[in-house]
């Protein structure tokens, strides 16, 4: 396993919620990498209700690559995350910084996919797609990259474009290094309608639970029994279907002749 990059294509369908909850139950140490170029760092905000200042982030992390020092840096700006073995990357406070970060991301994502090493995995916050500033190298560099969408006409609408593009950039994975991230489903479109409109697999689902999902965004008090709500149950039902996704692109690239991994 090593890094799975989480987009999306408009609007809020819980992009940063649910990279944030994947990482939280995550089996290994995981890095969860704030590159949504709008800026304002919706983790250290929400779940840490503004409670935490950050010692750097990702602008500190494009100075040291101009020094040529990228690797040495990254563990300094991570900010550990209480009661789990996730730590967090802020990203830019304001969208204008986003610019800044033209020549990071290409190296940061060597980076990143070299933390599989020392048994790190990496979940990226993409942000929405296109806008200026994102992280196009690092969704090229992921093992997975996932779509997330809700389960309405406005946000299939959206997606439908972008599912192209994402899908002929992946071609080279056998199509199973990007999937969709539904949240929501039933509402009111299936998997596996959404599936065939925008033609790419749902690799997991999130359960439509906002009293649980306040808690990843905003840091509202746990209900008794968390782990047992809808939203939680979902995100370890994802977890897994995200690692065997990853299994399966790995195992179709390394099947592929040389020639054609090129």
């Amino acid at each position: 396993m090593a890094v799975v990059v989480l987009v999306s294509a408009a609007g809020s369908p819980g992009v940063t919620t649910s990279a944030l909850g994947l990482a939280l139950g995550w089996p290994r140490p995981v890095v969860v990498v704030e590159a949504d170029p709008t800026g304002g760092s919706a983790v250290l905000a929400g779940y840490f209700r503004g409670a935490t200042a950050p010692a750097g982030g990702l602008l500190d992390l494009a100075s040291a690559e101009r020094e040529g020092r990228l690797a040495e840096a990254l563990p300094s700006v991570l900010v550990p995350v209480p009661d789990s073995t996730v730590q967090l990357l802020p990203g830019v406070r304001a969208h204008g910084q986003a610019r800044s970060l033209a020549g990071l991301w290409h190296p940061l994502a060597g980076v990143l996919s070299g933390l599989e090493a020392l048994g790190q995995d990496v979940i990226v916050d993409g942000g929405r797609l296109g806008l200026e500033g994102w992280p196009e190298p690092l969704l090229a560099g992921a093992d997975l990259v996932l779509l997330a969408v809700r389960s309405d006409l406005v946000s299939l609408a959206a997606a439908r474009s972008w599912a192209d593009t994402l899908r002929t950039g992946h071609e080279h994975a056998g199509g199973a290094g990007v999937g969709l991230l539904l949240v929501g489903a039933g509402r009111p479109y299936s998997g596996r309608e959404i599936s065939a409109v925008l033609q790419l697999p749902v690799t997991a689902g999130l359960a439509w639970d906002e009293g649980s999902a306040a808690v990843l965004s905003r840091g509202a008090v746990p209900a008794r029994r968390f782990d047992r709500l809808p939203l939680p149950r979902s995100l370890s039902t994802a977890r897994a279907a995200v690692e065997a996704q990853v299994a399966a692109g790995r195992a179709a690239l390394e099947s592929m002749p040389v020639e054609v991994q090129r």
